[in-house]
């Protein structure tokens, strides 16, 4: 539905720094492929990361042509009528192609990136890569040049004669509620779970 589309960047950005997941569509062969993969955004540009012996980053590396999603589900909407059942959400599709990070710089702040968009305020308090860490890790960088949001939004849109029937219909909103952090079994005493961790939000 072309009234549920938007271009402009600030929405498109708003829907990623939201997200969590993206699933990043390639084709191998003739063989589709769907791999769901964190990622993150810095500026007008999509990083994502893996093993260095990761199939995908080697495929996608080579340049081929790519399709990356993020969508956020708001609600479940109930209508009056089984055809016009749907879901509130807020989408992104990204096409192009991805190229390596050979950037030491870039790379770095691609993996700083990547553990502030998880949870804020991360990087500033764990041990950086090594090396050898960054040796085995290889991140991919795609421009943000052909992207696209949709987005939906509203209560259930049912037929004119349908109001009138006797069944409940509107809007189950969903969110992500974070409960309270879980310390690791292993870890020192004395240690609470830093601000960013007992006040995760969204």
């Amino acid at each position: 539905m072309p009234d549920r589309g938007a271009y402009d960047s600030e929405t498109v950005f708003r829907i990623l720094d939201e997200g969590l997941i993206c699933h990043v569509g390639f084709s191998v062969d003739g063989q589709p492929y769907v791999i769901p993969t964190g990622f993150a955004r810095v500026e007008d540009r999509l990083y994502i990361h893996g093993s260095a012996a990761s199939r995908m980053l080697r495929t996608l590396a080579e340049g081929i042509q790519v399709c990356v999603t993020v969508t956020l589900l708001d609600g479940l909407v109930l209508a009056r009528s089984a055809f016009h059942h749907s879901m509130n959400y807020r989408s992104v599709v990204m096409l192009g192609r991805a190229t390596l990070v050979s950037d030491p710089a870039e790379k770095i702040k691609a993996l700083e990136a990547f553990t502030d968009h998880i949870v804020h305020g991360r990087w500033n308090d764990i041990r950086l890569p090594t090396e050898s860490e960054l040796k085995a890790t290889d991140v991919l960088v795609l421009p943000l040049a052909e992207v696209s949001a949709k987005i939906r939004k509203g209560p259930p849109k049912d037929d004119a004669e349908d109001y009138e029937l006797p069944i409940w219909a509107g809007v189950v909103p969903l969110t992500i509620t974070p409960e309270a952090p879980i310390a690791d079994p292993r870890l020192n005493s004395g240690l609470e779970p830093p601000w960013y961790a007992k006040k995760y939000s969204r």
